[in-house]
């Protein structure tokens, strides 16, 4: 690989240039596999020279044995990697394709985010989605990148399993009302969600611990909903929060 080949690629590291060249970086095989088994075929393959045996098998898949795989120096392969104890493999991928017409159920459950900008907070949110079936995610123009490589790793693979939608407007929002959704924002003053019946057309918002939801999706909102606090701890991580009012929410309104 040259240096120039080696540059375009470890560019890709920063949300400035994937968004101009409209493709990122996944790391990990199993990350990897993830995009593969959803039909999503890399561009290219770089592996360390000592990880390479240990990926052949991998390699060998019959829907990437075709795709070209380089190998580095552990010293060129640290540039494309921002994690400390790699895996010694990564794969380059072009960006998923956004469809901003939702894919409907009749019974459904849509997550926006809202500016919440911490990367690993936004990437389990999309796992616990994934977890869930959980189809469609809007995410609100403040929100971190889903590209972001922490984002990545933190969705475990998650995020080829869901249509994203980015820098979505209350516009947007309120567009979806008229198909029947009700839009509910997760607040510490809102209803307990063990005891509130939900719609079977809900959209759930979660928004930035420290700043809360932006004043246009209150004024949209249909209700407020919140997880009842019985401890002392002043509030939970906006990713943990999600978890329990998603899973409460499936199993309102699919029975598990």
């Amino acid at each position: 690989m040259t240096k120039n080949e080696l540059k375009y690629y470890s560019s890709l590291l920063k949300k400035k240039y994937r968004d101009e060249e409209n493709k990122f970086i996944v790391e990990g095989e199993k990350f990897i596999r993830e995009g593969i088994n959803e039909n999503f075929i890399p561009e290219i393959i770089l592996v360390t020279n000592e990880s390479y045996e240990e990926y052949k098998n991998f390699l060998s898949l019959e829907k990437i044995k075709k795709v070209h795989v380089e190998k580095l120096k552990n010293a060129e392969f640290s540039k494309l990697s921002d994690t400390k104890n790699s895996q010694g493999i990564i794969a380059v991928f072009h960006k998923l394709h956004e469809n901003a017409n939702l894919i409907e159920k009749k019974v459904d459950i849509v997550v926006c985010l809202d500016k919440i900008s911490d990367p690993g907070n936004v990437g389990t949110i999309l796992r616990t989605c994934a977890w869930f079936g959980i189809g469609n995610i809007l995410l609100t123009k403040e929100c971190a990148d889903v590209y972001n490589p922490k984002t990545i790793r933190a969705s475990a693979g998650g995020i080829f399993h869901l249509n994203i939608i980015s820098e979505v407007t209350t516009d947007f929002l309120s567009s979806l009302k008229n198909k029947g959704f009700k839009i509910l924002l997760a607040d510490l003053k809102g209803e307990n969600i063990f005891t509130y019946k939900f719609s079977e057309k809900i959209i759930l918002v979660f928004s930035n611990e420290a700043s809360g939801p932006l004043e246009k999706i209150i004024k949209i909102c249909d209700n407020r909903i919140t997880i009842p606090k019985i401890g002392k701890v002043e509030s939970l991580n906006v990713a943990s929060a999600s978890a329990i009012i998603i899973g409460q929410v499936v199993n309102s309104l699919f029975s598990l």
